[in-house]
């Protein structure tokens, strides 16, 4: 194994935690890893981990290596990138987490197009609703909707979509269609139980009206609060991009035109700690793109006010 690979195989298990884990990450066995931290171990003559039965740390020493290597990896990367040239595609494993639902309806019908243009790089796609832990997963960008707070990550506001009041036409003709925000008092909604506020302010002009939904069924999960809908279990409180599908086909309609709800902030997060890669860069740029189309959300003027330091509290 050479020394870059061997380095590579250090940083990931020191940010994964254990050889097992950093073993999956790489699609390797987890002998190969193991061999490979006692060859590197065995080389520099000093030990780089500390193994008890909480699991796996880095020596005083394996701390100043991973530093060094994490750097010397990402200005690799980087070196290659200038040596092929801006036309040239990208190469390796890029590790993306988004939502599921997003992912299904706005990522994965166009990668495509993406792995086209740079036939020599492989992604791994991690879906998953609730917020992953980027170093433990490995990730290099993860894509997130909500609120953001403070915290090391780095993290760069790319889309936003208008929230509505949605449900589908059979729905709203059994149940009544609501002409101001004080009549989903009335109404069943469909709760999306991930973080998500069950009280909301809508605004018409000057006029502000907070109203507290409420409803039998409550989802973990936005395939759930999708599945329900369609089944005229009741309204829901969503963005326009979680119904894209069906608002485009009238399958779901939107209610209470001339009021509106705060959007929702489409986020790309990278790592703590590290500096955000070419790859993941160039697929940020590919997603903002994907969007820009539907209504302008990746406005150059909003880039620079939109970078900041943070996580998503989601």
């Amino acid at each position: 194994m050479d020394r870059m690979t061997a380095m590579e195989t250090f940083v990931r298990v020191i940010e994964c935690g254990s050889f097992s884990a950093a073993a999956r990450q790489l699609s390797v066995g987890q002998p190969a890893v193991s061999k490979s931290i006692a060859q590197l171990e065995a080389r520099l003559g000093v030990r780089l981990l500390a193994r008890s039965t909480r699991g796996l740390s880095p020596t005083e020493a394996g701390q100043r290596f991973y530093e060094r290597a994490r750097r010397a990896i990402e200005e690799a990367d980087e070196a290659e990138v200038a040596a092929r040239g801006s036309a040239a595609g990208l190469s390796g494993r890029l590790r993306v987490c988004a939502a599921v639902t997003f992912a299904r309806l706005h990522i994965v019908p166009h990668l495509k197009r993406f792995l086209v243009q740079h036939p020599e790089l492989q992604i791994d796609i991690v879906l998953d609703d609730r917020q992953v832990d980027m170093l433990e997963a490995g990730i290099d960008v993860a894509l997130r909707m909500g609120n953001l707070a403070d915290s090391d990550m780095t993290a760069r506001k790319i889309g936003h979509s208008p929230r509505r009041v949605l449900g589908t036409p059979a729905y709203f003709a059994e149940a009544g269609i609501p002409r101001v925000p004080a009549d989903l008092a009335r109404h069943q909604a469909v709760v999306y139980d991930q973080g998500q506020h069950t009280a909301w302010t809508f605004q018409h002009g000057s006029t502000e009206s907070a109203i507290a939904i409420t409803g039998r069924v409550r989802v973990s999960a936005a395939e759930g609060l999708r599945a329900a809908v369609l089944a005229d279990l009741g309204v829901c409180i969503a963005s326009e991009w979680m119904f894209a599908p069906e608002l485009a086909t009238g399958a779901v309609v939107p209610v209470l035109p001339g009021w509106t709800l705060a959007p929702v902030d489409l986020w790309a997060v990278f790592p703590a700690g590290r500096m955000a890669s070419a790859k993941a860069r160039a697929f940020v740029a590919f997603v903002e793109q994907l969007l820009a189309p539907a209504g302008g959300q990746a406005a150059d003027s909003e880039r620079g006010a939109s970078d900041r330091r943070a996580a998503v509290d989601e």
